[in-house]
Order: structure tokens, then C-alpha cells, then sequence
């Protein structure tokens, strides 16, 4: 699924249950994860809806370092020389990224929710067991951020990972929020927003403070790592997180 200007200048690309946003500015686009190993043709199809190609893109950056948003992360570094940015303290997570902190076991989630199964088996499919880590990430500061097409606020949000970080864009009224707010969650398949499930997230107390974080941008549209972007604001989008809790 391709849709151009889900926020001014912000296209959003789905593929097997995962999303990564192209952001444009006048002379560059800046890619905001990078989905599974075969969303490649999907990232290309999109950048040429937008009149733009691999090229155009100045640098990737990465809102974690899980498999799932690292998965052409290398290809496209090596390939094309594109720069991948994330928070030093996911480094580690996307050099291996099936090497991460979890509260809870992922394995007996398809038996409690089995409304997931087609999506976890569509993340298969695009290649989620497969996915190459990358070393040499550069690190994702404020500073950084702020050079990169678009010029996005960071917004530090711990707890999914260690160095989860979500973008503001305040000129666009957006906020990429990656994985620490999802509109669908892959585990339970249960839509809404919320945290990630203890599954495939390190701290789960951690993640709830920082819908905070989030909270605080006042941003309207919600662009989400997991589920279709929230339009509603993210006033609404936290306190529905936090009424819904955990799993």
C-alpha cells in the first residue's frame, strides 16, 4: 500500500504489516525505516509515484534497530552509499537484530491471538527471518536529525528498545512514531493504538512514559511503525494507548 501525502511532503508505504515513510524536501527525500528484505520494490514503486528515485534519498533513519525496520537497511547503505542513522543505543540491536530485549516470550502469542497469524505469516513471507544487521550506523542526535531532509525534532522514546526514538515534524503537523505507539499491534493483531506487547518490547513501564514524549509534540497525524496512520491527533492516540495497557 502506497499513500503520497498522508501529511504534507509524507508518504507512507505498507508492506507485510510494516510501514516506512518517504519525507521530501525541495532537493531530498530522507527514508524512515526500511520494512522487510522484498519491501524494495515497493520503496522503488513509491518513489517514482513521487517523481523521485533511490538517488534522491539522503539518508535513512532508523526509529529502532528490530528486524522488521532494519530489513534493507544494508542493502540500501551498500548499494547506493545512503547514509542509516538510529540512537547509539541501538546500534548493538541493528547490527543483530534479532538480538533485543523482551518482556515476555513471542512464541506462545500465536496460540493466545490467533487473529495475528496472517500477518506474522505476511512478515515471513517479505523476509523477517532473513534480515541482515548493519554495523556503522551513524548516531541519531538532535543535531543530526535536524540536518536531515525535513528537518525533524528528535523525540526520545525508551522502552520498545533502549534508543527508540520518534520524529517530529511541526511544520507538517506529523509525528513518525515508529514502535512506540502502533495503530495494529503484530503480535495480537488487535487494532487501536498502543504500546507494542511485552513480546517485542524491553521495558514496558518504560514505553507507557513515553507516550508522554509523544503526547507532548501535539502533533495531528500519528504516523505509526505497525497499522494505519492515526488522523485523529495524538492526544487521542496516547490516551487510548494508555486506557488499552499491555499484553
Amino acid at each position: 500500500m502506497i499513500r503520497t501525502d498522508i501529511a504534507p511532503g509524507i508518504h507512507f508505504l505498507e508492506h507485510a504489516r510494516t510501514n516506512v515513510y518517504l519525507v521530501e524536501d525541495d532537493d531530498a527525500v530522507l527514508l524512515v525505516d526500511t520494512g522487510l528484505p522484498r519491501s524494495t520494490a515497493l520503496l522503488l514503486e513509491a518513489l517514482a509515484r513521487i517523481g523521485r528515485s533511490v538517488q534522491d534519498i539522503r539518508a535513512v533513519v532508523l526509529t529502532h534497530g528490530h528486524f522488521d525496520h532494519v530489513g534493507t537497511a544494508e542493502h540500501l547503505r551498500s548499494r547506493y552509499g545512503i547514509p542509516v542513522y538510529c540512537h547509539p543505543d541501538d546500534a548493538f540491536i541493528a547490527a543483530h537484530p534479532y538480538s533485543y530485549e523482551r518482556e515476555r516470550s513471542p512464541f506462545l502469542y500465536p496460540l493466545r491471538y490467533p487473529r495475528a497469524i496472517p500477518g506474522l505469516l505476511h512478515m515471513a513471507a517479505a523476509g523477517a527471518v532473513t534480515v541482515k544487521g548493519l554495523e556503522g550506523t551513524l548516531p541519531l542526535t538532535p543535531e543530526a536529525a535536524a540536518a536531515l531532509p525535513g528537518a525533524p525534532l528528535l523525540v526520545p522514546t525508551p522502552g520498545h528498545t533502549k534508543g527508540h526514538c520518534g520524529l517530529h515534524f511541526p511544520g507538517r503537523d506529523a509525528v513518525i512514531s515508529g514502535d512506540a505507539l502502533v495503530t495494529r499491534d503484530p503480535y495480537t493483531g488487535r487494532p487501536g493504538p498502543q504500546v507494542v506487547a511485552r513480546a517485542a518490547t524491553a521495558d514496558f513501564a518504560t514505553a507507557l512514559r513515553s507516550l508522554e514524549a509523544l503526547r507532548s509534540t501535539s502533533a495531528g497525524v500519528v504516523l505509526p511503525g505497525h497499522g494505519f496512520p492515526w488522523l485523529a491527533g495524538v492526544d487521542s492516540a496516547v490516551a487510548h494507548a494508555v486506557e488499552v495497557g499491555g499484553h
